[in-house]
């Protein structure tokens, strides 16, 4: 399967909840962010397959990552690029998901490195709702754009 280079797709899932809003983050799985919090947390993204469409990636990321795939209006949301190149072009919707009933797909690594141990992680390990605030502190930084570009579109 080839992919686009360095273009991920995803959506930001946001409820309102006692006339606050609050946004859907998860923090990767696997051993390099075990002890990572604040700054780890992103939406739900991933690669975006040659002639795929970028808005059925995203939700495909998004199922494949939560187990759940949100339906209604998306709206799309300015890209961004992270520190590392890659461009994440992103989808708000309005929806609401439980945490403790995420089920993610998983990824093979060799771990420890160098030790020819095969590991099985999920691509995320949990999820969580955060107000504004709270997201600004835990989302990738180059990705608080797409929080503020949702509280700016309710305006």
């Amino acid at each position: 399967m080839v992919k686009k280079i360095n273009t991920s797709a995803g959506l930001l899932l946001y409820k309102f909840q006692a006339l606050e809003i609050y946004f859907f983050l998860v923090h990767p799985g696997g051993p390099y962010f075990t002890k990572k919090d604040e700054g780890s947390w992103t939406i739900p993204k991933g690669e975006i397959d040659m002639n795929e469409d970028e808005l059925d990636a995203a939700k495909r990321e998004f199922m494949e990552e939560t187990g759940y795939l949100p339906g209604g209006n998306f709206i799309a949301l300015n890209s961004i690029q992270q520190k590392g190149g890659k461009i994440v072009k992103c989808w708000a919707i309005e929806g609401d998901i439980d945490p403790a009933k995420l089920v993610s797909n998983t990824f093979e690594m060799e771990w420890p490195p160098k030790s020819g141990k095969i590991q099985t992680y999920p691509e995320i390990d949990r999820g969580a709702w955060f107000t504004f605030a709270e997201a600004k502190k835990k989302i990738n930084e180059r990705q608080i754009s797409f929080l503020e570009q949702v509280i700016a579109h309710g305006k």
